[in-house]
């Protein structure tokens, strides 16, 4: 199934999504380093992102990579201290980034700023601002945010992506490209968003969902529903988005 720049491709099951995306995020790291450096990627949490990451761990292919030219975002955040198992930063950690060691520099790893009032990053702005200047400083001249290679975003029950949920405020922010949000229906309620803007930047954006769950929020988004409504739908990558499914979270799409 494809539409302008959308392709969609359904996979059997939760396990085998979290395989064969590790294996295209591999593959497509070592295409882009063939021939460009830096590699930026923008990491999501959520339970598929998180095997992803883990099964990027475990296959042997990983060291085809040159992690040292690859930098690793993120696409939100929970606004929790440093450490919280519940930060998308502490799971990307335990599942990948700590396996990669040495040859990933810390300096390429970029994480929102966690809750730290002492270090006068006291509320979710505090911290959107931070990441606004990280992301400037390694943005293309004319940019506020790097060119992204591949932005990966988990999408939840609801159609939110990254944590732009619903209508809330957060989803039509412009002008900026990290926003704090407030009162999320997910707890925690307090967090950090890329905004539209700033996604729309990426190269490849791959929207990555399983499950029945997820059902009704795929066929949505990709029946073109408004973005307040659904904000998955607003998922677009400047040449491929992908949406990389399981064949539950598919099992409403085309349905009358």
């Amino acid at each position: 199934m494809t539409a302008a720049l959308r392709t969609v491709l359904v996979h059997p099951d939760a396990t085998v999504l979290a395989e064969a995306t590790a294996a295209r995020l591999l593959t497509r790291l070592v295409d882009v380093q063939s021939a460009a450096a830096p590699v930026h990627v923008v990491l999501t949490g959520g339970t598929v992102g998180i095997r992803t990451l883990a099964a990027v761990a475990a296959s042997p292919a990983r060291d085809a990579v040159d992690w040292s030219g690859v930098h690793l975002w993120w696409g939100d955040e929970r606004f929790l201290a440093d450490g919280d198992p519940d930060r998308n930063e502490t799971q990307a950690r335990d599942a990948l980034i700590s396996a990669l060691g040495d040859a990933l520099p810390g300096a390429n790893v970029h994480p929102m700023r966690a809750l730290d009032e002492a270090a006068g990053i006291a509320t979710p702005e505090d911290s959107a601002a931070a990441y606004a200047a990280e992301l400037a400083a390694f943005a293309p001249e004319g940019s506020d945010v790097p060119a992204f290679d591949v932005l990966m975003l988990g999408m939840g029950p609801d159609g939110h992506v990254a944590s732009l949920f619903p209508g809330h405020e957060a989803v039509g922010t412009t002008g900026v490209p990290t926003v704090g949000v407030h009162g999320s229906p997910k707890p925690p309620p307090l967090r950090v968003s890329l905004t539209f803007e700033a996604i729309h930047a990426a190269q490849e954006v791959w929207v990555v969902a399983a499950g029945a769950e997820k059902a009704g929020a795929v066929a949505s988004a990709l029946s073109d529903a408004p973005v307040e409504q659904t904000p998955a739908a607003g998922a677009r990558g400047t040449r491929a988005t992908l949406w990389l499914v399981d064949a539950a979270a598919v099992a409403e799409v085309g349905a009358a």
